[in-house]
Parts: structure tokens; C-alpha cells; sequence
């Protein structure tokens, strides 16, 4: 009950130095203040670099679900001759078909997922990336704006709209570096012993 006070007081004082100053001051353009704020989602799924990786995931998925339907029609078709063939067939051909059929299917499943989880690992490997070419940029946005700190939005709970600058860092990380496709894929570091 406290905090609940001590935040609604916090709110009425803020609101109360935003009725004095209604925004920080500008200058040639940019928000001067300590604090920004930015909303890291919109900025890599709005950024021409997340827009790629978006495409090309996209693009993979429907690859990976086209494969697996031709290899679920091709184990389908392979299970159902398998059963046709059942009763001219002695009990232990049948279950020595049956167990290697089986054995496929699970080796067949583990490397689809497999692959799946690639998929996933891409888009974490393609944010990382991003986050780290947009560093420099943001950096420099922060330094323009005498700002000490950039914060994820999300984790504010009051600010004003003037300090987010997630749409101008879209625009700048794509004026810097666009989509990223001619950037070198980031190296993964060796493990340490």
C-alpha cells in the first residue's frame, strides 16, 4: 500500500514538473535529456536488419514445413506398405521392417527438429547481431542527446513520449548499416575450458 502511494505521489509530482516543463529541451532537432527510452521489439522488428531476418525465417520455415509434409507423405505411404505387406510376411520380418521403420521415423524426427531449433537459434543469433552493429549508433544517439542511459520501454513505468526515440533509431541503425546482409555473420566464441 506504500509503494502504491509513494508511485501515485511520484506520478503527481511528475506530472506536476510536466505541467512546468512540458518536455525536455530540444536542441537542432534532439531531445536532450539523461534518460531515453526505446522500445527494443519495434526497433529490431521495425529495423530493415529485422525486417531481413523476419523474410528469411520466413522463408526457411516454409522450406522446413514443405519438407516435412513430403516426408510425412513419403513414411505414410512406406508405414501403409509396410501393412499391406503384413500378411505375406513371416512375424519376425515383419517386426525386424517394422522396428528399422520405426528406428527412421525417430532418426527422421530428431534431425527435423533439429533443424527447428536452428530455425530458432538464427533468429536469437540474427537479434544479437543486430543488437550488436546497432550499439555504435545508439551510442551515439545518447551522446547527442546528453543522455547517461538508454532504457528498453517496457521496463518504465512513466515517461514522457518525448524521450523515446525508437522511431529516429530505426531510421538511423538503417541508415547505418540497412538490412545487414553484407555484414559477416558474427563468429561464435570459443568455449573456454
Amino acid at each position: 500500500m506504500k509503494a502504491m502511494g509513494l508511485a501515485l505521489a511520484l506520478a503527481a509530482f511528475a506530472g506536476s514538473a510536466v505541467a512546468q516543463d512540458s518536455a525536455p529541451p530540444v536542441q537542432m532537432g534532439q531531445v536532450q535529456s539523461a534518460i531515453l527510452t526505446l522500445d527494443t521489439e519495434r526497433l529490431f522488428s521495425e529495423s530493415a536488419f529485422g525486417l531481413r531476418i523476419a523474410a528469411e525465417l520466413q522463408a526457411e520455415t516454409d522450406t522446413l514445413r514443405d519438407e516435412n509434409r513430403r516426408i510425412e507423405a513419403a513414411l505414410t505411404a512406406e508405414e501403409q506398405s509396410l501393412t499391406e505387406r503384413r500378411p505375406t510376411m513371416t512375424p519376425e520380418a515383419f517386426r525386424a521392417e517394422a522396428d528399422a521403420f520405426d528406428e527412421r521415423v525417430q532418426g527422421i524426427r530428431t534431425a527435423q527438429d533439429a533443424k527447428e531449433r536452428a530455425l530458432q537459434n538464427g533468429v536469437t543469433d540474427g537479434r544479437d547481431q543486430f543488437l550488436a552493429v546497432a550499439a555504435p549508433v545508439l551510442g551515439q544517439m545518447m551522446r547527442d542527446a546528453g543522455a547517461a542511459v538508454i532504457l528498453d520501454r517496457r521496463t518504465v513505468f512513466l515517461a514522457l513520449s518525448a524521450v523515446d526515440i525508437t522511431d529516429e533509431a530505426i531510421a538511423a541503425i538503417d541508415a547505418a548499416i540497412g538490412d545487414g546482409g553484407d555484414l559477416a555473420p558474427e563468429e561464435p566464441s570459443p568455449e573456454s575450458p
